[in-house]
């Protein structure tokens, strides 16, 4: 109830000095049958005298400890958790893990991740399924699920010897698990790759030339080894569902509206439409498939100029929607709807366009442009 592992010393060290003269105490100073009997504010006299007598981590304010907890990495909540069981409660709390998961996850985990979450965690009662072993994982992935109830993440600048570490990982038990329903075991969930979430990727199967400047929703699992993601696409058509592996992180985003990949999203942006907006479109091949969002940019009727200061573009009830990443000539270089009465429109030839978002953020926007093909599609 008194040790705290090496490890941990090692990390608060850094974030607070004050740590080394801590683990002294409690390894040295310590005498062996002390336990902690309560926890009291730290005045001065009893702060200077405790430097010179029996003082534990244990014995801080609530306060102070939960400030050093949340200064905590992942893996330095992990291994406070082993220490003890009022540790452990307080490391698997969801305030702590929030940040955490907001941090790592927020990005490419919408609202239609956490309802796909809650459907997976109703269907699993009991919580020892996230403690299942997987010899796939490999040594590390190993060492970490039983190490603690969560979990790890290995620092750069830490190595483990598979073989030296074997017989120590054989013997380690774990007292208690966390909530199913926790943060703390979602966020295993997704470390692990046990949960497979949905979400948007960009530039599908690998940047394949028929889907440049696309953005698809597809189920994702996360792969440690790699820090990469696999990919499982819908089926389209008669086509078998696709899957993608080494899908890279920045090719990834969470769904930006809770619209279907086989349903028309309903436009709310039309009237707000001018020349030069970024926007992207829903298209799909034929009515058998499903959409996949498209990047264009809003252009000019053929009888305007171009000048912004006689241009009345954007009280036409046609708007130019422009994909400049095709070749001028193109088919699919530019296309037209309606303003008033969007819906779907196309043909089986050039595939049917359906719902539009204007693109109002730099961040969205740049996330497109990124992905700019490095040569003018025909």
């Amino acid at each position: 109830m008194r040790l705290v592992s090496f490890y941990f010393w090692k990390d608060l060290s850094v974030l607070f000095p004050f740590a080394k003269l801590f683990k002294n105490t409690l390894f040295n100073i310590l005498p062996p049958k002390a336990s902690k009997h309560s926890k009291t504010l730290l005045t001065s006299k009893n702060i200077e005298s405790s430097m010179t007598d029996s003082m534990s981590v244990l014995d801080l304010p609530d306060l102070a400890l939960e400030c050093i907890l949340e200064r905590l990495e992942p893996s330095g909540l992990c291994r406070m958790a082993c220490v003890c069981t009022y540790l452990r409660d307080m490391c698997l709390s969801d305030h702590l893990w929030d940040t955490h998961m907001k941090k790592r996850w927020g990005r490419i985990i919408g609202h239609a991740a956490y309802k796909e979450w809650q459907l997976h965690i109703s269907t699993k009662k009991e919580s020892n399924y996230f403690l299942a072993s997987d010899k796939r994982r490999g040594f590390l992935m190993s060492y970490l699920s039983k190490l603690c109830p969560i979990m790890l993440i290995r620092p750069n600048s830490t190595g483990y010897d598979d073989d030296h570490h074997h017989d120590d990982i054989n013997n380690i038990k774990i007292s208690s698990q966390p909530y199913i329903d926790s943060i703390v075991s979602c966020y295993r969930a997704l470390e692990t790759g046990k949960f497979w979430f949905p979400a948007q990727v960009f530039n599908r199967e690998n940047g394949h030339v028929g889907f440049m400047l696309s953005c698809y929703d597809a189920d994702l699992s996360y792969d440690s080894h790699t820090d990469t993601f696999q990919a499982r696409y819908p089926p389209h058509g008669r086509r078998a569902a696709a899957i993608e592996t080494g899908v890279s992180w920045d090719r990834i985003r969470g769904p930006p509206v809770d619209t279907s990949p086989h349903v028309l999203h309903v436009s709310d942006c039309l009237n707000d439409l001018h020349p030069g907006d970024h926007i992207e479109i829903q298209w799909r091949r034929n009515k058998q498939f499903p959409y996949g969002w498209w990047y264009g940019v809003v252009g000019h009727l053929e009888s305007c100029d171009g000048n912004n200061s006689y241009c009345h573009c954007h009280e036409n009830d046609t708007v130019v929607l422009d994909f400049n990443q095709y070749t001028p000539g193109s088919r699919w270089r530019h296309t037209m709807i309606n303003r008033r009465h969007h819906r779907e429109e196309g043909n089986e030839a050039d595939g049917f366009y359906g719902g539009i978002r204007k693109l109002y953020h730099k961040d969205e926007i740049s996330m497109w442009q990124q992905f700019w093909p490095a040569e003018i599609l025909q």
